[in-house]
């Protein structure tokens, strides 16, 4: 245990025997977090218990769906000190928990992390702690250059050869699919093709019957071909790409002895990348708790894991998926698109009835 980190702790031991009133004569407890999380979070109970076991601080996490969930719980219950941390709200949601001001400042050193982690967020109310990039994923056995052409714009999914064979997420209820149809904005805004935009897409892609589900695990799991799912009851199979992560072979290579049909389409512009955070949330005084968890989840011991452990990126310097199994080399690093959290959280509530417009 560094010197930081031990004095952190004496501070917490203190505070817990003096017992600090608060305004409403409750006393402060320091040693117990209570966090809001998406509900894929996954460090695990015995990783948990053992932080517990370090600090003396208990960890109580409440599962709210995906990153708009954990957003919409902690506006609804801002300062009520209900929640001291939220864990999971990506770079899509950023700009709508920052301007609701339901964040307080973090003592994160930031330089630990890399300048990927820090692209859409370098502040100190949302601190980095994995990250990817969403992007489509297709099924090499069908889409192989000669039953299927591998597409080399968006545009050619609109091909009749494509018809009911793409999956994507609705970006209302989906943070996997808000991700992409983000992406989609930007892609169509800065192609050669000044004539049209993301609703034009979005039309043709309705026109050619595209799959549309409510989250990524119905995506993936039941109409994606090239995944997992294959294995699984329920699965219908008739989507040859889906709406993915761009490591997302690489984890099917890792569950399958290096193999996997599955491959990340690599088009410029055409992936968002996502950053996913966590935050000390206003109506929390457990301040030296927050920290101590916060640098514990962004250690090089915790962090390191998450390719394994969240199924992401790490965002620390350095920090990069396994090689094992050929996870990483079946992991595409793809040029994603360029837009910033203010612009995304200026626009997006006209995009998505632009969206909900193209679709109807």
């Amino acid at each position: 245990m560094n010197a930081n980190k031990a004095i952190i702790l004496c501070l917490i031991i203190i505070c817990t025997f003096f017992s600090g009133c608060t305004e409403d004569g409750n006393t402060t407890n320091e040693n117990k977090l209570n966090i809001i999380s998406y509900d894929a979070f996954g460090i695990t109970q015995e990783m948990l218990d053992q932080f517990t076991n370090e600090t003396g601080i208990s960890v109580s996490i409440t599962r709210a769906g995906n990153s708009g969930g954990v957003v919409s719980t902690a506006i609804q219950t801002k300062d009520t000190g209900l929640f001291d941390l939220s864990i999971g709200i990506d770079n899509s949601y950023l700009g709508t928990a920052l301007s609701a001001e339901i964040f307080q400042p973090l003592e994160t050193d930031r330089s630990i992390f890399s300048s990927r982690a820090l692209t859409s967020y370098d502040g100190n109310l949302a601190i980095p702690f994995d990250l990817a990039s969403v992007c489509i994923n297709y099924d090499s056995t069908h889409v192989d250059g000669e039953n299927i052409t591998i597409p080399n714009s968006l545009w050619d999914f609109t091909d009749p050869s494509w018809e009911g064979k793409l999956a994507v997420q609705n970006p209302r209820t989906s943070s996997t699919g808000r991700s992409f149809f983000i992406a989609t904005v930007d892609y169509f805004a800065n192609d050669e093709d000044s004539q049209t935009n993301h609703e034009d897409w979005w039309k043709s892609m309705r026109s050619n019957n595209l799959i549309i589900t409510d989250g990524w695990t119905t995506a993936y799991e039941t109409h994606y071909s090239g995944g997992y799912g294959q294995w699984n009851d329920g699965f219908i199979g008739d989507a040859y790409a889906v709406v993915s992560y761009c490591h997302s072979p690489g984890v099917e290579a890792y569950f399958g002895g290096n193999w996997t049909t599955s491959v990340a389409l690599d088009v410029e512009g055409a992936s968002f990348p996502q950053i996913e955070y966590v935050s000390f949330l206003v109506g929390s005084d457990k301040s030296i708790s927050a920290n101590v968890f916060v640098d514990w989840l962004v250690s090089s011991e915790i962090n390191s894991q998450m390719s394994t452990l969240n199924w992401m990126y790490p965002a620390i310097e350095g920090g990069d998926i396994t090689e094992e199994a050929g996870y990483r080399w079946h992991s595409l690093v793809p040029v994603d698109c360029e837009i910033g959290i203010s612009e995304i959280n200026e626009n997006i509530s006209t995009w998505l009835d632009e969206w909900d417009t193209a679709m109807a």
